[in-house]
C-alpha cells in the first residue's frame, strides 16, 4: 500500500499531527475524548485498539468505520484501586454516550488481577505512560488524551511508526510469546486489514 510506504518515511512529529488531525475529525473519537474529560480524571487516556482501528481504517480508506468490541478508557489513581470506582466511571461514559462500547481500567490496579488473567505476577504500574507502554503490541502502545483547553496529546512511549506502518509486534515488557499469538490469531488482523504485517514469534 502507497500510503503505509510513504509513512514510514515520515518523521515522528508529523505521525503525531496527523494522528491528531484523524481524531479531531472522527465523528465518534472527539466526542468520546470530550465524554471521559468530563470526568475531571487525574491521568487519563483512550488507547489501544481505539486508537488503532482509528488509523488503520484511514490508510485502508474505509468509509464506515470498523466495529470496535470495546473503546479502551486507561486511567491512573493508585490512591483507589477498587474495581467498584471503575464500574462507577464506565458507568457514567456509558450514561453520557450510550453507544460507545466503553471499558474502563484503572492501571494503578492492573497488578492485582494480571496474574489470574494471564498466568505470571506482574510489579505494580507508576504511571499511566508507563501502562501506556506495557500493552500487548507496539503499534497499540498509543493513547489520547483531551486537556481542559481542548488540545490532544499523545501518549506514545515508542514512537508511531508501527501504528502507521500497520505492523503488529510483540511488545515483550508484559505479554507472553504465548499471548501473543493468541492475540494474532483472535483478532484476525490481516482479514480486518489486509496491508498489515505481522511480525512472527
Amino acid at each position: 500500500m502507497s500510503n503505509v510506504r510513504a509513512h514510514m518515511q515520515v518523521p515522528e512529529p508529523h505521525l503525531r499531527e496527523q494522528l491528531v488531525v484523524l481524531a479531531q475529525k472522527s465523528a465518534w473519537f472527539m466526542p468520546a475524548l470530550e465524554a471521559v474529560r468530563a470526568l475531571h480524571l487525574k491521568s487519563w487516556c483512550i488507547g489501544a485498539g481505539a486508537v488503532r482501528n482509528l488509523v488503520w481504517d484511514h490508510l485502508h480508506a474505509f468509509t464506515a468505520p470498523t466495529k470496535l468490541q470495546d473503546v479502551d478508557v486507561a486511567y491512573f489513581d493508585a490512591e483507589d484501586l477498587r474495581p467498584e470506582t471503575e464500574q462507577a466511571i464506565q458507568s457514567l461514559l456509558s450514561a453520557r454516550r450510550p453507544a460507545i462500547p466503553w471499558e474502563v481500567t484503572n492501571q494503578a490496579a492492573v497488578h492485582l488481577w494480571f496474574e489470574s488473567h494471564f498466568g505470571h505476577a506482574v510489579a505494580p504500574l507508576n504511571s499511566l505512560r508507563e501502562a501506556v507502554a506495557s500493552w500487548p503490541e507496539y503499534a497499540t502502545c498509543v493513547g489520547l488524551t483531551l486537556t481542559e483547553d481542548s488540545k490532544i496529546e499523545v501518549i506514545a512511549p515508542y514512537g508511531l511508526n508501527d501504528l502507521f506502518s500497520i505492523t503488529v509486534r510483540r511488545n515483550p515488557a508484559r505479554v507472553s510469546t504465548e499471548t501473543y499469538r493468541r492475540r494474532i490469531a483472535e483478532k484476525r488482523y490481516s482479514e480486518r486489514w489486509p496491508g498489515v504485517t505481522v511480525v512472527p514469534c
